[in-house]
């Protein structure tokens, strides 16, 4: 199938599941991805979502034999994997990624979709686009000088060369580096600690970060009140505080 959908309590465990093929991403993977992330979203009982690979590859990049060649013949445009690539902004739940392994191409472009990124010693990441004469347009070009320093993001681009795990550490592009055999574990505790809060927090918290930057000053603080007035209003926030009432009490 290529990606696998489980459950671990509340979380969805999205995993990339092509391991003889380095989980390269076939035009069914693309579309079971995207369908995976808005399932997840959709599912009440979902309040985060945990996606990993396998332990040669998270994901090796758009299969060169199908994937690849369908963009170049123009029989479609890369819109199309919008929902694979989290590109239309409706996923508000947090997703945690755990990287073994190759992280190349169209794999750390999904790597960038997500929110909290796990990373084995031995992975390794690279964008070859440029290399081969097209660019990484998965939401890399917009998201990578967004969520880190322009010249490292121009490094990353550019150069097209292969970096380490304690590379992309320092670049601020993973949160942190585990023994390999520790990835899935690292991955599904943060993701299942983030699944034990209030889903309207986290997913306000997200929905936040992913719209208010680019709103002028103003706009964005009024929008701010908006969703903090949302979460403070919500039975969650009441049980919390309740909750806080009654220790401070005791």
């Amino acid at each position: 199938m290529g990606i696998e959908v489980t459950r671990e309590g509340a979380v969805a465990v999205v995993r990339f599941a092509r391991p003889d093929k380095l989980n390269a991403m076939t035009l069914a993977m693309y579309d079971d991805l995207g369908r995976a992330f808005d399932e997840a979203q959709a599912d009440g009982a979902v309040h985060a979502i945990a996606l990993l690979g396998s332990e040669r590859a998270f994901c090796a990049g758009a299969d060169l034999l199908e994937a690849i060649p369908a963009l170049a013949e123009g029989r479609f445009d890369i819109s199309e994997w919008d929902g694979a690539h989290a590109k239309k902004g409706n996923v508000v739940k947090p997703i945690v990624s755990g990287v073994r392994g190759l992280c190349y191409g169209a794999g750390f472009e999904i790597m960038l979709a997500s929110d909290i990124r796990v990373a084995g010693e031995s992975a390794r990441f690279r964008l070859p686009e440029a290399e081969h004469g097209f660019v990484p347009a998965g939401g890399t070009l917009v998201r990578l000088v967004r969520q880190i320093a322009y010249a490292h993001a121009m490094e990353i681009m550019l150069t097209a060369r292969v970096f380490t795990a304690p590379e992309m550490l320092q670049r601020a592009v993973v949160n942190e580096v585990v023994a390999d055999e520790a990835v899935d574990a690292r991955a599904l505790e943060l993701a299942g600690r983030i699944a034990a809060f209030s889903p309207v927090a986290v997913q306000t918290i997200k929905e936040a970060a992913l719209t208010l930057r680019d709103m002028p000053l103003a706009q964005a603080f009024a929008r701010e009140a908006v969703l903090g007035q949302r979460t403070f209003t919500s039975p969650e926030a009441r049980a919390g505080l309740d909750r806080f009432a009654r220790r401070k009490g005791g």
